[in-house]
């Protein structure tokens, strides 16, 4: 999100945004209902996660 050198909190924050997005993002794509099919919300909006996720992963690496 920012500069980690520039704001010593950057860091702790980055990690806990990975930590939660990472969560919904599991929680999203391995949801199933009662029949064990997926629904396309959970889908939805676990995908939209996991691409937040993966895009500050790779902004922290120095991608």
């Amino acid at each position: 999100m920012t500069d980690a050198a520039a704001d010593p909190w950057a860091l702790l924050i980055d990690l806990v945004f990975l930590a939660v997005t990472g969560a919904i993002a599991w929680h999203g794509i391995r949801y199933r209902d009662a029949d064990g099919a997926p629904t396309f919300g959970h889908l939805l909006f676990g995908c939209i996660a996991a691409v937040f996720f993966v895009a500050v992963l790779l902004q922290q690496l120095g991608f």
